[in-house]
C-alpha cells in the first residue's frame, strides 16, 4: 500500500491543525459543558485526558519515524482504548494500520481503519481511513469491496484521490475503459506541475494501447 504524498499531506493538515487548535476546542467544550452541568471536575479530567493523551501520541510519532511498528502500534492500542474520546485516538489507529500493513498484517489493518470509520468525529480522518481500506482490499485482491469502500463521496481536496485508487482497482481488474476514466478524472483534479499529476499520466498513458 503506497502511502504517497498527497494522502499523507492530508493527514499531516489534520494533525497540525489539531496540535495547534486541539486545547482550544477542548477548553471550549469544557467551559460549555461547566455552564450547563456545572460540574467543577470536568475541566480538570478533560484537560487532563488531553495531556495523557498528547504524550502518548509524541511517542507514537516518534516510534513511527524510526520505523518500530510493534511500539507503534501498542503506544496506538493504549490511546485507542484509555482515550478514544480524543481525536487523538482516530490519528493513532490510522497509524497502527499502517504499522500492521507493513508489518503483513492485514486483518489488523483492516481492524483498525474499520474502527476509525465507525468512530472518528472528523469526516477528513473517515474519509482518509476509507481510502486506507481500499488499499488494503486492492493488495488482497478484494477489488468489489475494494471499490465499495470507495462509494461514499469525500471531502473535495480528496476526490482526486478516490478516483486515482480506484482507477488502480479498475486497472486490476482489467477494466481498462473505465479505469481511463478514473485516471482522468484524477487527473483532473490534481495540481499543474506536480509529481502526483505526472504519476497519474503515467498511469493513464500505460492504458494507452490496452482495449
Amino acid at each position: 500500500m503506497a502511502y504517497d504524498l498527497e494522502e499523507q499531506e492530508q493527514l499531516d493538515e489534520l494533525k497540525a491543525w489539531w496540535k495547534r487548535y486541539g486545547n482550544l476546542i477542548l477548553l471550549a467544550a469544557t467551559a460549555a459543558l461547566l455552564t450547563v452541568a456545572g460540574h467543577q471536575g470536568w475541566r480538570h479530567y478533560t484537560l487532563s485526558q488531553s495531556h495523557e493523551a498528547a504524550t502518548l501520541f509524541e511517542q507514537m510519532e516518534q516510534a513511527d519515524r524510526a520505523d518500530e511498528h510493534k511500539k507503534v502500534r501498542d503506544i496506538a492500542a493504549q490511546i485507542v482504548d484509555k482515550y478514544r474520546r480524543t481525536p487523538y485516538a482516530a490519528i493513532a489507529a490510522l497509524a497502527s494500520a499502517k504499522a500492521a500493513f507493513v508489518s503483513q498484517d492485514l486483518p489488523a489493518a483492516k481492524v483498525q481503519l474499520q474502527w476509525v470509520m465507525e468512530n472518528a468525529r472528523e469526516d477528513g480522518i473517515k474519509d482518509l481511513a476509507r481510502l486506507r481500506l481500499a488499499r488494503v482490499l486492492l493488495d488482497e485482491g478484494s477489488f468489489d469491496e475494494a471499490l465499495k469502500a470507495l462509494q461514499n463521496t469525500p471531502a473535495e481536496s480528496m476526490t482526486g484521490l478516490y478516483s486515482d485508487l480506484r482507477g488502480d482497482i479498475l486497472a486490476a481488474q482489467g477494466k481498462f475503459s473505465e479505469a481511463r476514466s478514473a485516471y482522468q478524472s484524477a487527473l483532473d483534479k490534481s495540481e499543474s506541475g506536480s509529481a502526483y499529476r505526472a504519476a497519474i499520466q503515467l498511469k493513464l498513458d500505460s492504458l494507452g494501447e490496452k482495449l
